[in-house]
């Protein structure tokens, strides 16, 4: 059964959200929900989430899964909240305790916070299949970009999470902890072996000044037209380009606030004896 699919685009982190669903008053699963974040204040809200809240409630659907491809490192997730309002379970690739272990250290993490991947309902292995509704769909890892991220291929489409962008943009960064360029490439030609016209969903796009923002492609538009890993770039080349590309990239804006609260599957941390919930920003260490 070929998927049904809605994309909302928050402007504010460049991230596309998705709810994929079998049919009106069926099944659906949330893919990379953002939570708006304000960093100037700190302040959390729920537009873009309610966003996909009126949608599922307008089309009568009851949510099975709420997908994250990896712990981003550019928005944080609402999937927490969501699954507060609509239910679902929480899904990540079941490479993150290897992320939360990297982070738990980086940012002290209290002993409450055990990186063992307890914080999702499901963790999600290579090649898994499972069910939203009557769609079939399978979880593939494409680690480079992180350790942990995965794809979800429903049918036709495969929601690719930051491995690719848009042709005209090229590949996701492979420095943060954990990140391998070889992986990324080896992950990337994978999703490119796939039948020429399956549809690919990018959970990102950063557009060139002479287009408005996309986020859906082909493995052949991709196979020919991709900046960083068109057809004849071969794995050394590859790799060059982006370790050198990687070292003149900024850390993402949001990435401290952001992974604290991802790798707790889009929960905050727990509060202090005040009642307020804290980040923290580790000094001279990223």
């Amino acid at each position: 059964m070929s998927p049904q699919i809605q994309a909302f685009f928050d402007p504010a982190t460049w991230t596309v959200s998705y709810v994929v669903f079998d049919e009106s008053g069926g099944s659906c699963a949330i893919i990379d929900p953002v939570l708006d974040y304000e960093p100037k204040s700190a302040k959390i809200s729920t537009l873009s989430a309610d966003k996909l809240v009126a949608f599922i409630n307008d089309q009568r659907l009851t949510v099975a899964w709420i997908l994250e491809t990896h712990a981003h490192a550019d928005h944080i997730s609402s999937a927490h909240y969501l699954r507060e309002k609509l239910g679902g379970k929480i899904a990540i690739g079941n490479e993150i305790p290897r992320v939360q272990e990297t982070f738990k250290k980086i940012f002290n993490l209290g002993s409450e916070f055990i990186p063992d991947g307890r914080q999702f309902d499901h963790l999600l292995a290579d090649a898994e299949t499972f069910k939203v509704g009557k769609l079939s769909a399978t979880a593939t890892s494409v680690s480079g970009h992180t350790p942990a991220d995965m794809a979800y291929q429903f049918d036709d489409a495969i929601f690719v999470g930051d491995t690719l962008f848009m042709p005209d943009v090229g590949t996701a960064r492979a420095d943060f902890p954990g990140g391998d360029a070889r992986r990324l490439f080896r992950s990337i030609r994978y999703l490119l072996a796939q039948p020429l016209k399956t549809r690919l969903f990018m959970c990102h796009d950063y557009p060139p000044t002479n287009r408005s923002a996309r986020w859906e492609s082909t493995v052949a538009e991709q196979r020919a037209h991709n900046i960083h890993v068109h057809d004849g770039i071969n794995e050394d080349e590859f790799v060059a380009m982006r370790e050198a590309r990687d070292a003149t990239l900024e850390m993402p804006t949001l990435l401290l606030p952001s992974v604290q609260v991802n790798v707790r599957a889009g929960e905050m941390p727990p509060p202090e004896m005040n009642g307020i919930s804290y980040l923290k920003i580790p000094v001279n260490v990223i």
